[in-house]
């Protein structure tokens, strides 16, 4: 045991469950955590930008490229307010980051008295969108307040916890013992639902497997039972990657779809499989197997013909063995290619930017996509060659969350190369974070694709509603000359082979950048994501 403070203990603790960065805001809330975090300068760093939304995102671009915990400290009240977008979006993708936020004096908290940033049950507020909630009431309980916080984001579906700490408990001082990390369960799916799954499967003419972020951790337990099935593998968003796009087995969700018409089984593996039940239509000549560590999960909108409650990769070694041999090959595979590659070539100049993108990127860099339509075309045609490659923000697809998701990327991927791609709506939300680039060294690359207006609001009000357009025309900054006021390089490509040079040029620095791409109007990929139902009566169409 050793003397030290609420916040020493905290900061001890991250570093022994091997969190050695912070993405923090400082404020008169939190100085001992930051006081602390000076002291072990050099075991941990401070990561600090402009606001608090990005130190939040910063830590769940982090926690999306490694997979592993990330934290995040702010002040409470507006600080927390401020940062919750990011926890909401790292609760939709399943995002182990820790947020630590300050509380005002204990002996206040929820009686109204109207102190600094002062806000009724927040600890109560954070519940509804964090896996746990706890607040840190002295030195001695913190050491396994953090372990216990890092246990659960990371048990079962991983997500976000938050703790709060009192402004007067953090530089309170006590004999501490340091808790070791807690185990995390792997577990397996039961023996009985392993052979009714691979009785399933085993039938099938025509499988289809469906991946979603769960899946990221399983590359190549899906690709052998891909393999031995001969299955197609759809993805779409957070499952992309999890086999390599290039592989003949792996197709896109506009393939998935048309595969889905036929399938004689399914095998859905950490996925919400939600479009396809929702929109895609089920019936009962379509046995569902669910593979989920999410025990609410696998009953989602209709029971399936059967669940595997487990580790995704742990759970698939399982069944491996209890399947046979498929030498069966889907005999629908090469016309549905041909015809999504058809559909493809008419996203222009999207297709031809994100090839341009692709050639410039190492195979290992980390593309991030905002919402934005080359964005939207990237999650059908952006080829990626491994898990974790692709950073996609997810059901939530929170507007301007781009930009600090890849300023966390690049400080938890330090050797790789990191590319943003954002339209210039979503990339305003957080542009003061050049200087956060700036004064960290990370090397983002941001592409700034500006039509001068939130581009897809523009267009539905275009197609829907008369053209009667309101809130959507954007006046914007000279993006290059705004990019080399911070002091960073910064270009501008008006097509897709400048664009490539740029990157090229850009990477080839080492250092932040901005590219500035003007753009028209782009064609809707939606005809290719809002598919019709093709089987069943069950579920309901779904607005994007």
């Amino acid at each position: 045991m050793s003397r030290m403070n609420t916040a020493e203990a905290v900061i001890e603790s991250l570093l022994t469950h091997g969190i050695d960065t912070l993405f923090a805001l400082p404020g008169v809330h939190n100085d001992p955590l930051f006081d602390a975090a000076y002291k072990a300068a050099g075991r941990i760093r401070t990561i600090h930008p402009r606001h608090e939304q990005t130190a939040a995102y910063m830590a769940l671009g982090a926690a999306l490229v490694t997979g592993r915990p990330q934290a995040f400290a702010v002040v409470p009240g507006p600080g927390i307010l401020n940062a919750s977008a990011a926890l909401l979006l790292a609760s939709a993708m399943g995002a182990p980051v820790i947020a630590l936020v300050g509380q005002i004096p204990s002996f206040a908290i929820d009686r109204g008295h109207g102190h600094l940033h002062e806000i009724h049950d927040q600890i109560g507020l954070l519940r509804h969108i964090v896996k746990s909630g706890e607040r840190i009431r002295s030195p001695a309980e913190a050491s396994r307040c953090v372990a216990l916080a890092i246990e659960t984001a990371m048990s079962g579906r991983t997500g976000p916890v938050a703790l709060e700490c009192a402004i007067d408990v953090w530089g309170q001082a006590a004999e501490v013992a340091l808790t070791a990390p807690l185990p995390v369960a792997a577990p397996c799916a039961d023996s009985d639902a392993i052979a009714a799954a691979a009785a399933i499967l085993a039938g099938a003419k025509r499988p289809l497997i469906v991946v979603g972020g769960g899946a990221l951790g399983a590359g190549p337990e899906v690709q052998a039972v891909a393999e031995l099935l001969h299955a197609p593998v759809s993805s779409f968003r957070r499952g992309r990657g999890t086999i390599p796009t290039a592989h003949p087995l792996a197709v896109s969700f506009t393939e998935g779809h048309a595969l889905w018409k036929t399938a004689d089984a399914v095998l859905a593996i950490g996925t919400r499989l939600y479009w396809q039940q929702s929109n895609w239509g089920v019936d009962d000549s379509l046995p569902i197997v669910r593979l989920d560590i999410d025990p609410d999960e696998i009953g989602r909108f209709r029971a399936p013909a059967c669940g595997l409650l487990g580790d995704a990769a742990v759970t698939l070694r399982a069944l491996l063995p209890a399947l046979k041999g498929h030498w069966r090959r889907n005999p629908e595979l090469p016309a549905v290619k041909a015809a999504f590659a058809d559909r493809l070539d008419r996203q222009q100049p999207p297709l031809a930017f994100l090839q341009a993108i692709r050639s410039a990127l190492p195979d290992d860099g980390i593309y991030v996509e905002d919402v934005t339509q080359v964005g939207f075309a990237s999650r059908l045609a952006f080829p990626v060659p491994g898990p974790r490659l692709f950073l996609s923000p997810g059901y939530q697809d929170t507007l301007g969350w781009g930009y600090g998701a890849a300023l966390g990327a690049a400080a938890a991927a330090p050797n790789r190369k990191v590319v943003l791609v954002c339209g210039d709506g979503g990339f305003m939300f957080q542009a003061g974070e050049l200087a956060t680039a700036m004064h960290h060294k990370l090397p983002v690359v941001a592409v700034v694709f500006d039509d001068g207006a939130f581009g897809n609001v523009r267009r539905i009000q275009a197609q829907g509603y008369g053209n009667r357009s309101i809130a959507s025309d954007l006046t914007n900054p000279d993006f290059v000359r705004f990019a080399e006021s911070f002091g960073m390089a910064a270009f501008k490509a008006t097509s897709p082979d400048a664009l490539e040079h740029a990157l090229r040029t850009a990477f080839a620095l080492n250092a932040p950048a901005l590219v500035h791409v003007p753009v028209g109007e782009m064609p809707s990929p939606w005809d290719m994501i809002l598919l019709p139902r093709v089987r069943g009566t069950e579920g309901r169409p779904a607005l994007p």
